[in-house]
């Protein structure tokens, strides 16, 4: 089978993307999105999405892990999408799609970056040494001091495999505080089972945590390995978020057409 191919990254978290608008990758085996995430007998990416018509919006987004199961929602693929939607000539300016968390808005501005709308937050669980909370897919955030020397796949790891957390697994997010206004987050996740560059729901996750004690309209610039994202929202009570945006670049890298055996 030959397969059309578009390949987006958004600060380094890289996706392969499938217009299935016939529908032809429905029923794709866990073993093909397996080959093609692989980076070293495939295309090689973190995950891969499918665009598909739905009734009601511009277009579905399904996402799968690079081990090749439907993930949830993925932050920096909602904004690439988007983009790939723009290029297919599906949207113009803005976008109103729907995942599996729900419906998003996107808006693509004329520099390239691409801003998304998340589904509120509306509890964030503050344990001693960490902070537990779903941004459309679930996140362990800790902060500490040197991340940019933490060994990220190993320590994230034990957590996401931990008695509390290997039944369902978790993203883990290591953020540093740069200054006021800005955080440096590391984030391992899951389904990719490794460091990945950068991942939007993560980002949004540290973020919110980094300022549930500022109330009112809040703006943080977050610097990953992959590049600079930004997270606004407005914080009701501490608990409670919402109007809450992920805006960042999203970039073609290449198209092509492989084929699968």
């Amino acid at each position: 089978m030959q397969i059309q191919f578009t390949k987006y990254q958004g600060t380094g978290n890289d996706f392969i993307i499938l217009d299935n608008r016939n529908k032809a990758f429905d029923h794709f085996p866990l073993s093909t999105i397996q080959f093609l995430c692989n980076r070293h007998f495939g295309i090689g990416a973190d995950g891969l999405m499918l665009l598909n018509e739905q009734t009601g919006y511009d277009f579905g987004m399904t996402y799968f892990n690079s081990d090749g199961n439907e993930s949830s929602m993925c932050g920096n693929g909602g904004r690439c999408i988007t983009a790939f939607a723009n290029e297919l000539g599906i949207v113009r300016n803005h976008a109103n799609f729907y995942a599996i968390d729900g419906a998003h808005q996107s808006a693509i501005q004329t520099n390239g970056i691409i801003d998304l709308k998340m589904n509120d937050v509306t509890s964030i669980l503050i344990k001693e040494t960490f902070f537990q909370l779903n941004t459309g897919s679930p996140h362990y955030v800790h902060f500490s001091e040197d991340v940019k020397d933490l060994d990220v796949k190993r320590e994230g790891a034990l957590i996401r495999y931990s008695p509390m957390f290997k039944e369902h697994g978790i993203n883990v997010n290591f953020v540093e505080l740069l200054d006021e206004q800005t955080i440096y987050v590391r984030t391992y996740e899951r389904g990719v089972e490794d460091e990945t560059l950068s991942c939007g729901t993560g980002v949004t996750a540290s973020a919110l945590s980094f300022i549930k004690d500022r109330l009112g309209n809040q703006q943080v610039m977050v610097k990953t390995l992959g590049g600079e994202l930004q997270v606004g929202c407005e914080n009701m009570d501490g608990q409670h978020f919402r109007n809450i945006w992920l805006s960042g670049p999203a970039k073609r890298v290449f198209q092509g057409v492989i084929h699968v055996e």
